[in-house]
């Protein structure tokens, strides 16, 4: 009985103190000030164990459609280029002021169920969008085909797959533009 009163105890001064700590604005929530290492593991396994459960049943369809590629390309040059950069794209500096910084997708590999969940519902507090809730699963497939391709291809044909995509979207907002 006097252990289970003491496991109580201290589960109600551990909870009082995690408030205290909460509503006392001690933690900085600056973006331009690094985690603790504590605080930065905690947040990363976190994560990354939530990404693994929810992506676990994931069924991953064919991937090596030359059309869903090039697809793909397209949409990760609007959407995804920005932050997570691309073979012999320099750094930004939108990308200077997130935290925790995006990946170089260029320069990492993931398993393909694991990318198809975090495209479409996105991360919180990492800036990571849902994309989910604008675009369909077969874009989704599209995007994460590319994904399977980027690190192997070359600055050059990086630029050449893009290169039609950001062509496409200067004409759409130059048309944009003379409707206004």
């Amino acid at each position: 009985m006097r252990t289970l009163l003491t496991s109580a105890l201290t589960l109600v001064a551990c909870a009082a103190a995690a408030l205290i700590y909460v509503y006392s604005g001690s933690f900085d929530a600056a973006a331009d000030t690094l985690e603790s290492p504590l605080a930065a593991w905690i947040a990363q396994t976190v994560r990354e164990r939530s990404i693994a459960v929810r992506a676990d049943d994931i069924v991953v369809p064919q991937l090596d459609d030359p059309e869903m590629v090039a697809r793909g390309a397209e949409e990760y040059a609007e959407m995804c280029a920005g932050c997570h950069l691309g073979p012999g794209v320099a750094d930004n500096e939108f990308r200077k002021g997130l935290n925790p910084p995006p990946p170089e997708l260029a320069k990492a590999s993931g398993a393909a169920a694991r990318q198809f969940w975090i495209v479409k519902h996105g991360i919180k507090m990492t800036g990571m969008p849902a994309w989910g809730l604008t675009h369909g699963d077969a874009t989704i497939w599209s995007i994460v085909a590319f994904l399977g391709k980027l690190p192997t291809l070359t600055p050059e044909q990086y630029a050449q797959m893009t290169a039609e995509s950001e062509a496409a979207h200067a004409e759409h907002d130059r048309m944009h533009e003379s409707d206004e």
